[in-house]
């Protein structure tokens, strides 16, 4: 998969995993990880799927309508992708911490949803329920921060609240952040993904 990786100036820091929203690239949370936690190295990662020559995570048969079974595949994809970075790039595969917009905070949380061990955490802003009627792995203890839009048109409360309550029914640890400008990534959301982090995180 098409990438960067940052090496970070502590090595014991969580690495953050960058996933990027529909039509993003790689380059596009780095500023985002550069205030959550500075001192972490960094794998940002592009989509493999196009939509109208638009980058995304997977495909999708309309807005808000996820082709499964493409999830299903590209959660496994990257989450293989992680193990082989992890070995390319010497960094520690249980203290990787995804950070995803939109798109990119669907397929972390569909990693979560599929595999335990997959991440160690996750920072999702603006994310939707990835996949229904499945039952998640334990997720005892996992910390995940959620923000969302009160009024957000492509990620409704309802969405945000099911997605919260699934993983807090498999015993993640889950704190949700309200804002009110639609579905836009602000700088207010990511100062209270960056509080949370080094509060719950580090």
């Amino acid at each position: 998969m098409k990438h960067i990786f940052v090496q970070g100036a502590d090595n014991s820091a969580p690495v953050l995993l960058l996933l990027h929203g529909t039509g993003g690239t790689e380059n596009d949370l780095l500023p985002l990880a550069e205030m959550i936690s500075p001192e972490s190295s960094v794998l940002s990662v592009r989509g493999n799927v196009l939509e109208n020559g638009m980058p995304r995570f997977f495909r999708r048969l309309a807005e808000g309508v996820f082709d499964i079974e493409d999830l299903v595949f590209r959660t496994q994809e990257l989450n293989e992708f992680i193990d082989q970075a992890a070995a390319e790039y010497g960094f520690d595969r249980n203290n990787v911490v995804a950070v995803g917009y939109s798109n990119g905070a669907n397929i972390a949380a569909s990693m979560l949803f599929h595999e335990r061990d997959s991440l160690r955490g996750a920072v999702l802003h603006h994310p939707m329920v990835p996949i229904r009627g499945k039952e998640l792995p334990d997720l005892h203890g996992k910390p995940v921060f959620i923000a969302a839009g009160t009024n957000d048109r492509i990620c409704p409360p309802h969405e945000t609240e099911e997605l919260a309550a699934l993983l807090e029914g498999a015993g993640a640890e889950v704190s949700v952040h309200w804002e009110q400008f639609g579905h836009q990534l602000t700088g207010s959301e990511a100062q209270a993904a960056a509080s949370w982090f080094r509060n719950t995180i580090q």
